[in-house]
């Protein structure tokens, strides 16, 4: 008991959001692990995963930050991706055995003048190694095992589809901005298909996650270089103060309602308030209110209420 006490002494209460370069090669659980070691926060956890074989945007969310997680997630994402033409895989990526091949090789305008079809939404079947349930179980364990996977197509939202070059014959770069639940993966087997030939991705990088984009991401050596000289009687306000980017961020797209001192206190107690000023929403299906910039709460509006239903500590 006395040494778990110990522990939790020594765990950092940070609140915000810090937008990690995951570096190729690793898990987003692994990166994960890496920050706790440095930073040592009593609450973290990840706004959606990438694969091992990805790089770039993983948002982390601290301490009261894990409150607004659904709307990093629920926002959208640019990737950046590079497309090797005559094959396609089990993985639709380069950790599959090859299951389909092609000498065609698709050219720049060819491929311009199909990626059109691929924008809006569009009915898209997963990979069968994805997460997606199947009876209880996840797809890839019943791929790897062996089984007859078979998934059936879900809606998806692209918005944006472009060619960003042709390196060689057999690479294209393409870049996606796209919504939830959307395979990259699956797009570059889709496109093969549509171009006559085979496709597998074989570099995929994140640029954006929401509110997140590249301006904003920090990599594992940069904390490890900024962390170097403290001692464990350190404080981390340090680190927090360089990278750790404000909870309100991730809000950017929600309503903001400024209350009182005395509103913020009713509102921190479970208690709803009426709105005032000519401003203020009548009716919201999701909004936050601050008092001097600092969020209070996320909640609803109705006929000119504010019921909060998450309290900040902030």
């Amino acid at each position: 008991m006395a040494r778990q006490q110990q522990r939790k002494k020594h765990r950092n209460a940070i609140n915000g959001w810090l937008v990690l370069d995951k570096p190729y090669g690793i898990t987003s659980n692994d990166a994960l692990g890496k920050i706790k070691r440095i930073l040592h926060p009593l609450k973290v956890g990840h706004a959606g995963t990438l694969d091992p074989r990805a790089s770039g945007c993983l948002p982390l969310a601290f301490g009261e930050a894990t409150k607004t997680v659904s709307f990093v997630m629920d926002g959208r994402k640019v990737y950046r991706f590079e497309v090797t033409w005559g094959a396609e895989t089990t993985t639709d990526d380069t950790e599959g055995e090859v299951v389909a091949s092609s000498d065609v090789r698709p050219g720049a305008e060819d491929i311009e003048a199909a990626l059109p079809e691929f924008v809006g939404t569009i009915m898209q079947v997963p990979p069968i190694f994805s997460a997606i349930k199947v009876d209880g179980e996840r797809a890839y364990n019943l791929a790897r095992d062996g089984e007859d996977v078979q998934l059936e197509a879900r809606p998806i939202d692209v918005h944006r589809l472009s060619l960003v070059e042709c390196p060689t014959k057999d690479q294209a770069i393409i870049e996606a901005e796209c919504g939830k639940g959307t395979y990259v993966r699956a797009l570059a087997r889709d496109l093969g298909r549509r171009l006559g030939t085979r496709g597998h991705v074989t570099e995929l990088r994140r640029l954006l996650v929401g509110p997140f984009g590249e301006e904003d991401m920090v990599t594992l050596d940069e904390l490890l270089e900024a962390s170097e000289g403290l001692e464990e009687t350190d404080s981390v306000d340090a680190l927090v103060s360089e990278f750790i980017l404000p909870v309100r961020d991730a809000m950017e797209d929600l309503t903001e309602v400024p209350v009182s001192l005395e509103d913020a206190s009713r509102i921190r107690k479970g208690l709803d308030i009426l709105l005032r000023g000519r401003e203020a929403p009548l009716n919201c299906e999701t909004a936050f209110t601050s008092h001097a910039g600092v969020p209070v709460a996320l909640g609803t509006v109705e006929r000119g209420r504010f019921q909060p239903n998450r309290v900040f500590n902030l």
